[in-house]
């Protein structure tokens, strides 16, 4: 299987090439990606622990899904199809806003995203793919806060980041 490329960005979010995701994450260059937070009607989200096979930060907990939207692909097509590859399960997407991070990893990459953060509502099981996911399991928004400040060490560095982002969006606009 060849390498999926990531799309580099500037900081407009403007495309200035493509590179292999790999690559991209050892020169720690920024390029486009997403992150989709799934909530239920309790207003709770869907967290996932990542696969234990993972090459960064397996077995840590994180958002429904994130990943890096392929080139001519829009953001909630991206979104889409990932929730899709690795939960199993469709549903309408939403994009709230977007904006920029970096994250070093313990093994020398780094994350350095622009990254659109989207919303979907879902209210049944997923059907995880065991290859990309370990677990899943709802979790109150702000059970995942508390949580996060208790033991961060269990979270995915980007997910405390985007978390942050995603919990004071909620707080300003009431969805």
């Amino acid at each position: 299987m060849t390498e999926e490329n990531v799309i580099l960005v500037n900081q407009n979010d403007e495309q200035i090439g493509l590179m292999p995701k790999l690559e991209a994450h050892e020169k720690a260059l920024l390029h486009r990606a997403f992150s989709v937070f799934v909530l239920n009607e309790q207003n709770e989200i869907m967290l996932q622990q990542r696969a234990h096979q993972k090459y960064h930060s397996p077995l840590l907990w994180t958002n429904t899904c994130c990943s890096h939207q392929r080139e001519g692909e829009t953001n909630i097509e991206a979104g889409s199809r990932r929730l899709f590859e690795e939960m199993g399960f469709k549903t309408d997407l939403k994009e709230l806003f977007h904006f920029i991070y970096k994250a070093p990893f313990d093994n020398g990459l780094t994350e350095h995203e622009l990254d659109h953060v989207m919303i979907g509502y879902y209210n049944d099981n997923p059907n995880i793919n065991t290859e990309e996911v370990e677990d899943w399991k709802w979790m109150k928004i702000e059970d995942v806060k508390t949580d996060i400040q208790k033991q961060p060490e269990i979270y995915t560095v980007w997910f405390k980041i985007i978390f942050d982002e995603f919990y004071h969006y909620l707080e300003d606009h009431k969805l």
